[in-house]
């Protein structure tokens, strides 16, 4: 048997500093192009939630003609408000379902301790090493039972169809840009007429 050298340095690389949460939280890598741009481009399009909520600017239509178009060029326009007020029905969601809650905690408590323990050694189950992908497989099998005792497919279902409402009656109730110039073309006419 060959006797080999092995000495050297090993350079560990530097552990980042600590960011604050917002800055962490708008500086999510996404590995997918595409997806990448879709959210900066989202994120930029969020409109001023003082002209979202404008009630002098919420019509009924008199017909149901007008409301594709509105549907498309509103949920166009608003686009990033709208992920905001889908992200806010999640966590209003979240925190009004306690068991749901713990369920969450509980899955990514697990997640956590794994990642530090893989930090440290490698885990191996009969002689054989578990990839940490593996494990966190592992982990969403094991709690599949808590999310769905936790009733987390209706929760689902819940924010979904709430969302889908919400956008709905906002986009097919909210003037349009061309609306609102018609609309005040004609109301300058009546007082022009009187």
């Amino acid at each position: 048997m060959e006797n080999v050298n092995l000495e050297g340095n090993i350079d560990v690389p530097p552990q980042p500093s600590p960011q604050n949460l917002t800055k962490r939280i708008m500086s999510i890598s996404l590995s997918n192009a595409s997806a990448r741009e879709w959210f900066m481009k989202t994120r930029q399009s969020v409109q001023p939630w003082s002209e979202f909520v404008n009630t002098s600017k919420f019509k009924i239509p008199k017909t149901l003609s007008p409301i594709p178009k509105r549907l498309v060029k509103n949920i166009e326009h608003f686009q990033g408000n709208y992920l905001f007020v889908f992200l806010g029905l999640v966590v209003f969601c979240i925190l009004t379902s306690p068991l749901l809650l713990v369920a969450i905690a509980a899955c990514l408590g697990a997640c956590y301790i794994l990642s530090l323990k893989n930090q440290s050694q490698k885990i191996t189950i009969l002689g054989r090493e578990v990839s940490l992908t593996q494990q966190y497989m592992g982990v969403a099998t094991l709690s599949f039972p808590l999310f769905w005792l936790a009733g987390a497919g209706s929760v689902v279902f819940w924010i979904i169809g709430a969302s889908f409402f919400v956008v709905i009656v906002h986009a097919s109730m909210y003037l349009t840009a061309e609306e609102a110039e018609e609309i005040e073309l004609i109301d300058m006419e009546e007082v022009q007429i009187v």
